[in-house]
């Protein structure tokens, strides 16, 4: 019977851990925001640059930044109906062109999960 307990509470205690380095850190995520700054801005009511203003896009319909020229696959993709969603975000991060293959991002996505997790949630910080 010791030995279940035992069992149970190490059980208990890693996946304790496992959630918690999986935890989304907005401030770890406004580091790795730094590399999106290239071509980025989130401040409320910025600029566009290379790239549309993201301040906001959690929840904003994909290409729908008034004065920001898209990709024609990004405008069929909104015109569809894409979300920017935290999992749309997160598959984009991951891979910007398995969500939009012929869009004109030419980032490489960010391959750490525990990154992608944080910046989202600095994404969610700014969009009110």
């Amino acid at each position: 019977m010791p030995y279940r307990l035992l069992l149970a509470a190490t059980a208990a205690l890693t996946l304790g851990a496992n959630q918690a380095a999986f935890a989304q850190d907005a401030a770890a995520g406004q580091r790795v925001f730094n590399q999106c700054r290239a071509c980025h801005v989130i401040e409320n009511n910025g600029r566009n640059g290379v790239g549309p203003n993201l301040h906001g896009v959690v929840g904003r319909k994909a290409g729908s930044i008034q004065g920001f020229r898209y990709s024609a696959n990004m405008q069929e993709l909104a015109q569809g109906g894409l979300t920017w969603t935290p999992e749309n975000l997160d598959r984009y991060l991951t891979n910007p062109k398995d969500l939009v293959p012929r869009g004109s991002m030419a980032f490489a996505g960010i391959r750490n999960e525990q990154q992608r997790k944080d910046l989202i949630a600095y994404l969610q910080s700014q969009s009110n």
